[in-house]
């Protein structure tokens, strides 16, 4: 993963002023865990919060199929998007998962990051909007 190997390098990165609510990924935190995000994210120097959501609902393609639609939703319900619609306009929304970061964008209407991305913004680069 991007952050279990960028977090334990000397590089000095620049400390960046910044609330973030981080998500994880399903696979990833069933196959290696948040530690790499928990070590990078103390190295960027933001105010970060891990998310206590369970799966955001997409699952993959599962979310995608229109016979799977409406169950997709009410998983991201459950938890997910509620907190995502809570937090500040200012507050970073950050997942690996693409599948997490589209069910947050159509669900909750945040557009979310992937922690190689907000690694971009703390060294003084823009994320690109599209």
């Amino acid at each position: 993963m991007f952050a279990d190997i960028v977090a334990q390098s000397d590089f000095p990165w620049a400390k960046l002023d910044a609330d973030v609510m981080l998500h994880g990924h399903c696979h990833q935190k069933a196959l290696f865990g948040m530690k790499g995000e928990a070590t990078l994210l103390d190295r960027i120097g933001v105010r970060w919060t891990l998310l206590d959501t369970g799966c955001c609902g997409m699952a993959g393609s599962f979310g995608f199929n229109a016979a799977h639609y409406d169950l997709s939703m009410k998983i991201g319900e459950d938890k997910l998007f509620p907190l995502v619609r809570k937090a500040s306009p200012d507050t970073l929304i950050v997942t690996n998962g693409f599948s997490c970061r589209e069910q947050i964008e159509h669900g909750a209407g945040r557009k979310a990051l992937h922690i190689a991305e907000l690694s971009r913004i703390s060294l003084g680069r823009k994320f690109p909007q599209t």
